[in-house]
């Protein structure tokens, strides 16, 4: 059994297999801004969402079916990768600024970017993170069998990395973000753009 921690603790109950996580109004994952405080940090960062996470220190697949009702902007059940708060990766089944529900990637090296990937349907889907080395794979899938690749990057990390689930709503007023069959599993993946 996994011991998991929190940045940001907020409530979570199991039931049936689900995690549900509540999202706190007005919390996100993101870090912006021209100057960079005496910590090193963007001047306008933002890491105010819960996130419930485990470390694991190799190669891994961490996948898991995630909902929830959207209603504001960037309402969001996420996966986040974290070697620390200067550098991570987010995926996240999110409401977009262009009226879509999306499968959206952010890539934190200091600054985040923000990549908005393919557009679904509000149904439930599929998240997928894998870990070959120092590369990353992100994923999604509609029906838990085939998972298409939404985004590939590099982040140098040596030790543990921690890896969990983010319920986040930087424009709206929170709710539950549901999270089912959360797998973690520590092997190496032969393909991380096919993610298998």
């Amino acid at each position: 059994m996994r011991k998991f921690s929190w940045i940001n603790e907020s409530s979570v109950k199991e039931e049936n297999g689900v995690l549900t996580i509540h999202a706190p109004a007005m919390t996100d994952f993101f870090n912006f801004g021209e100057q960079l405080d005496d910590s090193g940090m963007p001047s306008e960062s933002t890491a105010s969402a819960p996130y419930y996470y485990t470390e694991v220190s190799g190669d891994f697949v961490l996948r898991v079916k995630v909902s929830l009702d959207f209603v504001s902007n960037y309402d969001a059940c996420a996966l986040l990768l974290m070697k620390d708060r200067l550098n991570w990766g987010k995926l996240c089944f999110e409401k977009s600024d262009f009226g879509t529900i999306a499968v959206v990637s952010v890539v934190t090296k200091v600054r985040s970017d923000d990549a908005n990937g393919v557009n679904v349907s509000g149904a439930p889907i599929w998240l997928q993170a894998a870990r070959v080395g120092n590369y990353f794979s992100f994923h999604y899938s509609l029906d838990g069998k085939r998972f298409d690749m939404t985004r590939l990057f590099h982040m140098e990390t040596d030790g543990p990395l921690k890896v969990g689930l983010v319920a986040q709503s930087p424009t709206g007023q929170g709710g539950p973000r549901h999270f089912e069959h959360l797998t973690i599993e520590e092997r190496t993946i032969k393909n991380l753009r096919k993610g298998e």
